[in-house]
């Protein structure tokens, strides 16, 4: 539990530098205590720093095991010499929480475990199995992500559709039964497949009869009961147990695989608590999805199961690949589409993605659907509840009203993101965000007073969409397909156009009036304290809007067919227009318009729908949305989130146009104290411990002396710590007036000073250094692709000053007339 007290509200109090840089403001002695908790090693996003280092795993490279000579000899060489090759540090080469990995330091360690690994092999069989066996842990490690990814979306796909259901009413076969697994059995004939005797609604069991007025309101009443119940119960979950549980997650997975550590985001109190309240809130008929929050659940499997093998644990760079994988593996499962999974994780989440990472997240999304597949839980043999089939051709004059449906999708996802973000901004600014509870409660509230009357908002998201795209056929019972019948013209399985019954222009105002509701309650949804999804919902907008158009252009042509237009393809008797299709073009646009995606959501779309004949409509309305939206405003939802919450990501796809240089970002500027340095063989302990303690920064740069500012190296405060209390502690004759040195030799002193720390080992010594002069264009390159953490900046080889990541940032920001404070991270 204790791991649990140190989670914190995102988006409620973001932290500062200062905050975030060591809790005991500097260096203590003592400070880093060994840990008794095994959630130290599980909840973390990024290092693992349990000290305690219960497994006595070789060192990865020369950094983590080199602190093989603290040579303490000085001129006399009486004092002994310890050698901690056989004992690595514990918690050298880790990161801090709230700290951007050294990308570059960790593939380099990567590539020395491998060399040594291979080298190794010819040796002895043994050695040639151990090689084997790290070679084939990567897919070991995919095969068990995609099996606990797919065991946990079948899970929570049949208790969220059980639990909607608990809303209206119970099954007396036996309670764990939904409304339609419950009237499987029955006898009743397939009109009344829904009226089954096996299925009572509340009244019927309450009072006995179903019908009337006083019947009506019970029923309302147990509907937001159970509503506020769903509801209340996950936002306490989330609040008392695993805080990061909430929202989609996305933003967040987002900057971890671009390198940032947020400890615990990715923990087993946050996988258990996300799973069950993700139930809860779907449940409890929330306008929101459980898609984006499975992604946050395969990647929380994906950072758990790291734990079982040391090459992905001990390494940030390859839990990373790993991560990626998972998120695949989750839009696999979220949606039934492995191949839309894969590209999803390249084209929205990922920021590193080679080759391997692409093959593997194709090998997990396989085995994640192939176990949902398994599972099978709506009993359709299918992966998602709205899978449908459509027969007939679309007809290239079609294409104008997709369009337009393309144009309404990207207006709808800048208006989203526009209102969300200040609303989002509004929850973060003022004291609305103190009460998340009552927050949670009211939105619950009027989302289930106001859902109920109306059967398409009362019924779950995913099963009005199922509604929406289904094509009406001779069976259909549904509003949405009572049309006046005239079998004469019927030819074969198709139904031609017909003219819209009473039925169908009920449920066109029923659905205007849902469309309405979704709208707007979907912004104030967004963003609360439970897990939401933001697909669901995005889809529901579009297929309402798409359905609308379809219908109007259905009846168009059956009353207009001798229209120009329709003269050349749509005879009278014919079927030429599909509703289900155009709603299902809809979902795409506005989904498209939101997110920004556009390859990776065209293949979801056609891999849930099964329509490859249709794959022009949804890339000519997912292009259009992505365009009308990028023209109002550049960001989709996850970046104005990442950018609302003040997360260190550096957007690849941004171009960077302005002219200036290295030295107008370094730092120290003009009127600033000089830059913060070590010398190689002239400070001590204490004037070490001194700087620890006077700074918050996460590294120094080693010089020849102050005088010279020579550029030697560069050490990580981190590794000064642990090397430093580890030195006092193990080593005879350190103290505080003992010189450290971070050369190959030691300085002449005389007989009498004290022992002497070498410190060679821990020093990066090619740390990536621009000149003054260099553009910032470029450097803004070298941060995006090779994932730094800071650059130095030199002139004439002398010291100048540091780059980091956050000045970047901040920088980017001032250009964009940002609040260049608003990064609010290291």
């Amino acid at each position: 539990m204790a791991s649990r007290s140190r989670e914190r509200w995102v988006r409620q109090e973001p932290l500062g530098l200062e905050a975030l840089a060591m809790d005991q403001k500097g260096y203590r002695r003592g400070s880093f205590q060994s840990s008794t908790s095994d959630e130290d090693m599980l909840e973390i996003a990024g290092a693992s720093l349990d000290f305690s280092m219960a497994d006595d795993d070789p060192p990865l490279d020369r950094e983590m095991g080199g602190f093989s000579s603290y040579n303490g000899g000085g001129m006399n060489g009486t004092s002994t010499m310890m050698d901690f090759l056989e004992e690595p540090l514990p918690g050298v080469g880790t990161y801090e929480d709230f700290n951007t990995i050294d990308w570059v330091r960790e593939k380099s360690r990567d590539r020395d475990r491998h060399r040594e690994i291979t080298s190794r092999s010819k040796e002895s069989t043994w050695a040639l199995i151990h090689s084997v066996s790290d070679a084939f842990s990567g897919w070991l490690l995919m095969l068990l992500i995609g099996l606990l990814a797919g065991s946990l979306a079948g899970l929570i796909d049949i208790s969220a559709h059980w639990m909607t259901d608990l809303k209206e009413g119970v099954c007396l076969a036996g309670f764990w039964f939904n409304h339609e697994h419950c009237c499987w059995k029955s006898n009743t004939t397939f009109t009344d497949r829904d009226k089954c005797p096996e299925w009572k609604s509340w009244s019927q069991l309450i009072l006995g009869h179903g019908e009337g007025a006083f019947a009506y309101i019970l029923n309302y009443f147990m509907y937001v009961i159970w509503a506020l119940l769903f509801s209340l119960l996950a936002v306490l979950l989330v609040k008392g147990f695993a805080p990061y549980a909430c929202g989609s997650g996305i933003p967040e997975i987002k900057t971890i695989l671009s390198g940032f550590i947020i400890r615990g985001y990715l923990g087993k109190w946050t996988l258990i608590i996300k799973t069950i309240t993700l139930v809860l809130a779907v449940s409890s008929g929330l306008s929101l999805g459980k898609e984006g929050p499975l992604v946050h659940v395969a990647c929380c499997c994906g950072n758990i199961l790291c734990h079982l093998f040391t090459k992905y644990r001990k390494n940030e760079a390859k839990r990373r690949e790993v991560l990626s994988a998972a998120a695949a593996a989750g839009v696999s499962v979220a949606f039934g589409a492995p191949i839309g999974g894969v590209l999803f994780s390249l084209e929205e989440v990922s920021y590193y993605f080679p080759l391997k990472t692409l093959w593997r997240s194709f090998f997990a999304a396989l085995v994640a659907a192939f176990t949902l597949r398994s599972i099978n839980p709506f009993g359709n043999s299918r992966l998602v509840l709205f899978y449908v089939e459509f027969h007939m051709p679309w007809h290239l004059l079609e294409l104008v009203p997709f369009i337009l449906l393309g144009i309404f999708g990207g207006l709808w996802g800048a208006f989203f993101i526009r209102s969300n973000i200040a609303w989002c901004r509004r929850r973060k600014t003022t004291k609305l965000g103190k009460y998340p509870v009552l927050e949670v409660f009211v939105v619950t509230a009027i989302t289930a007073i106001l859902a109920f009357p109306n059967e398409y908002t009362r019924m779950s998201t995913s099963e009005l969409i199922s509604e929406l795209f289904n094509d009406c056929g001779i069976l259909d019972s549904s509003k949405l397909c009572e049309y006046v019948n005239d079998f004469n013209s019927t030819k074969g399985d198709d139904l031609p156009d017909r003219a819209a019954g009473p039925g169908v222009y009920t449920a066109m105002w029923q659905l205007a009036l849902a469309l309405i509701m979704k709208v707007f309650i979907t912004i104030f949804t967004f963003g609360m304290k439970v897990p939401s999804g933001l697909f669901i919902p995005s889809m529901a907008v579009g297929a309402i809007a798409g359905r609308l158009l379809g219908v109007a252009m259905e009846q168009l042509a059956y009353y207009h067919h001798d229209w120009a237009i329709f003269s050349g393809w749509c005879s009278q008797g014919a079927d030429c227009i599909t509703p289900g299709l155009y709603a299902m073009v809809g979902a795409a646009a506005c989904l498209g318009g939101v997110t920004r995606m556009t390859v990776s959501l065209v293949v979801i779309m056609f891999e849930l729908t099964g329509g490859l004949e249709y794959i022009v409509p949804l890339m000519a309305a997912a292009m259009t949305s992505k365009w009308v939206a990028d023209a109002i405003g550049r960001e989709g939802i996850y970046d104005a989130h990442i950018r609302l919450n003040g997360y260190p990501f550096l957007e690849a796809k941004e171009e960077f146009s302005h002219k200036t240089l290295a030295m107008d970002v370094m730092r120290p500027r003009r009127n600033d104290p000089p830059l913060t340095v070590i010398t190689q063989d002239s400070m001590t302990v204490e004037d070490v411990e001194t700087i620890i303690n006077e700074t918050t920064y996460s590294g120094y740069p080693v010089v020849v002396s102050r005088e010279s500012q020579r550029l030697v190296g560069f050490v990580l405060r981190r590794d000064l710590i642990i090397s430093v209390e580890n030195a006092r502690k193990k080593q005879d004759g350190i103290v505080s007036t003992s010189i450290i040195y971070f050369t190959d030799h030691s300085p002449p002193l005389p007989p009498s000073s004290p022992s002497m720390l070498k410190l060679r080992s821990i020093l990066d010594l090619s740390p990536f250094t621009v000149t003054d002069q260099t553009p910032m264009e470029i450097v803004v390159d070298i941060f995006r692709k090779l994932g730094l953490r800071q650059c130095l900046v030199t002139h004439n080889g002398k010291l100048l000053g540091i780059i980091t990541k956050k000045d970047v940032l901040k920088h980017i920001a001032q250009l964009a007339n940002q609040d260049p404070d608003s990064i609010l991270f290291n």
